[in-house]
């Protein structure tokens, strides 16, 4: 895997120098999961206007700007027809509420967190909850934005052995009036990434193979987004391959089932008034039922049915 993290390093770092001098400034959004804005208060010109002698506004006499806060805080609420990570279900197929928070300084810095309940193949036990701990730092590249970071997925109270760190890199700008990024994360060798048994059945049977193996995870994608000229209206799409585990982990789940996969979204936002955005996705992914036919039972709802074939998502967000 060093070979493949050093690759992807060189793929990084060679859209950088490809893409910036074709990006133009970014426009930052709220986000919150694992997918950030502020507003000024607007001054009350009729409230004004009724004083009889208005007060000396000193900055604006001396040609001066009310500066920016240097830290500002943006969040979200989702409520989600499937939770989809990587297009594998970790809701089984059923809804999910999610939420999240970010604090960002002007420096580029910023930390936040993100939260999501599971059910089937993404529980852990405990609270069946995946949170999301995430911290990094945004910084221009020519004419675009690289953001570098890491994300600690966690599961509180649940099984051993089930919390990993991912960095990430994405470069991002635009082209024309489309909106492009381009990502790496890299979890390095953990033992929650480990090939503990290489079956379903091993697993469904508390029997491993390899306890206590530990490997490690490489995720590239790629994202484009076009809003509509005079419109609410956003299309989207996304594409990304996963390269890792192609057993099941200590807990009987991976991130990269069959190891090596494509996953893939198309879909639109619409956002009838700011900080609503009403979302709706097409997502698949290229695991076919007989190539994952070994990792049952577990890499299925609890029904018994697929969690990473084709299917329509839709969403609700509120943001600020």
């Amino acid at each position: 895997m060093s070979f493949r993290f050093t690759q992807a390093a060189s793929a990084v770092a060679l859209l950088a120098c490809l893409a910036s001098p074709a990006f133009a400034a970014e426009t930052d959004g709220a986000q919150a999961g694992p997918v950030d804005t502020s507003t000024k208060p607007e001054i009350n010109d009729a409230a004004v206007a009724v004083r009889a002698i208005a007060p000396i506004d000193l900055a604006a006499a001396m040609g001066q700007e009310e500066a920016a806060p240097a830290i500002t805080i943006s969040g979200s609420a989702t409520l989600t027809s499937d939770y989809r990570f990587r297009g594998v279900s970790q809701s089984d197929e059923g809804m999910a509420v999610q939420g999240g928070f970010t604090i960002a300084h002007d420096s580029g810095f910023y930390a936040g967190a993100w939260g999501s309940n599971l059910a089937g193949w993404g529980t852990f036990g405990g609270a069946n909850m995946e949170l999301d701990l995430i911290a990094g730092f945004k910084f221009p590249v020519g004419e675009g934005t690289l953001d570098t970071g890491v994300t600690w997925y966690m599961y509180p109270s649940g099984a051993d052995e089930t919390d990993f760190a991912e960095l990430y890199a994405k470069l991002s700008g635009t082209v024309g009036p489309v909106a492009l990024t381009a990502g790496v994360a890299y979890a390095p060798s953990q033992e929650a990434l480990g090939k503990v048994f290489n079956t379903g059945a091993r697993a469904a049977a508390g029997l491993p193979n390899k306890p206590g193996d530990k490997e490690d995870n490489l995720y590239l994608s790629g994202d484009a987004v076009y809003g509509i000229a005079d419109t609410p209206v956003s299309l989207k799409a996304h594409i990304g391959y996963s390269d890792g585990n192609a057993g099941l982990g200590p807990n009987g789940t991976s991130v990269a089932p069959t190891g090596t996969y494509l996953d893939w979204l198309i879909g639109a936002d619409v956002v009838p008034t700011p900080g609503l955005t009403l979302s709706i996705a097409y997502v698949d992914t290229d695991i076919s039922q007989a190539e994952s036919a070994y990792l049952l039972p577990n890499f299925a709802t609890l029904a018994g049915n697929p969690i990473a074939d084709a299917t329509v998502v839709f969403s609700v967000t509120a943001s600020f």
